[in-house]
């Protein structure tokens, strides 16, 4: 794993396995890769790019403000290019599934497969149906006005922990230690601090001004690389009516549930989506376009 110059940034990268390329853009406003960390083993049979986006994660060097969809984007397609890949296949969870979206908009020549991994094309599935729908499982109004406010980046940055921990629980579809908030909170106090890298002041920012009325919807039928639309049937963020939508729109898409898994499948079912992942990329496309260069950071 190494810290690249890319653009105007310096993006932390980790590179793993070998074959075809899938770049992997992790989910959680504000968070980093770690979430997608759980699909190494597809290293076994894909070169696989783990990297934090512009002021989320370990990457430094620009201003929270600079995190556009033209600047998240083409970031991504600099590396690409700094890689030596020609095309690679993109896979995008939640936050990372809009980037994912919006790449194949603005750089379809470089796409050649897309995985949407619990993710939307609309912004009002997290910013308002997610917290009505916590309200329809019974989650409390305190809950219920948190998510409110965290989904629509109305806090500020130190409030942005708390809330996460306090929510942490509506991402799973069992309880389990993974999102367990009290253990998480109780590492945190003892400062061995969360169990990934959080930047708040990017939560708060992509929340309040980078999603807000975003959409492509009226746009995914000029997606034709083929794609996976995959997510768990519990999710509360980008439910399976949404998930719906998207496959129907896109028009080289498959759909695939996971059915007991809540927003992040590949922490709660890894071998499920391990096993669809492997049988989408090896089932769709003819031809692997070849590497323009090699160049490896592990």
């Amino acid at each position: 794993m190494t810290v690249m110059p890319i653009r105007d940034v310096h993006l932390f990268v980790k590179v793993i396995g070998q074959g075809y390329p899938l770049v992997l853009m992790h989910g959680g406003l504000g968070l980093d890769h770690t979430t997608l960390l759980p699909l190494s083993p597809l290293a076994d049979r894909f070169t696989l790019i783990f990297y934090d986006h512009r002021c989320n994660g370990r990457s430094v060097g620009a201003d929270v403000a600079t995190m556009t969809w033209e600047n998240l984007t083409a970031d991504a397609d600099a590396l690409r290019q700094e890689l030596g890949f020609e095309a690679w296949g993109v896979l995008g969870h939640s936050f990372g599934g809009h980037i994912a979206l919006e790449y194949a908009l603005r750089y379809p020549q470089r796409l050649s497969r897309l995985v949407l991994l619990d993710t939307c094309g609309d912004a009002r599935w997290s910013q308002d149906n997610a917290p009505e729908l916590l309200a329809k499982r019974g989650f409390s109004a305190a809950d219920v006005q948190t998510a409110r406010r965290f989904y629509n980046g109305q806090m500020a940055p130190d409030e942005v922990l708390p809330a996460a921990l306090r929510l942490a629980r509506a991402y799973e579809y069992q309880p389990s230690l993974l999102y367990n908030p009290r253990l998480l909170s109780l590492a945190y106090q003892l400062g061995l601090g969360p169990p990934m890298t959080m930047r708040p002041e990017a939560t708060v920012f992509g929340f309040s001004r980078l999603i807000q009325g975003w959409t492509v919807m009226d746009r995914l039928h000029e997606i034709e690389a083929p794609t996976l639309v995959m997510a768990g049937r519990h999710d509360f963020l980008f439910p399976p009516e949404h998930q719906a939508i998207l496959a129907d729109r896109l028009p080289n898409a498959q759909l695939e549930l996971v059915e007991r898994s809540g927003h992040n499948p590949q922490l709660e079912e890894p071998a499920v989506v391990i096993e669809a992942i492997s049988r989408f990329m090896d089932t769709t496309g003819s031809v692997f376009p070849k590497k323009e260069h090699s160049v490896c950071y592990t």
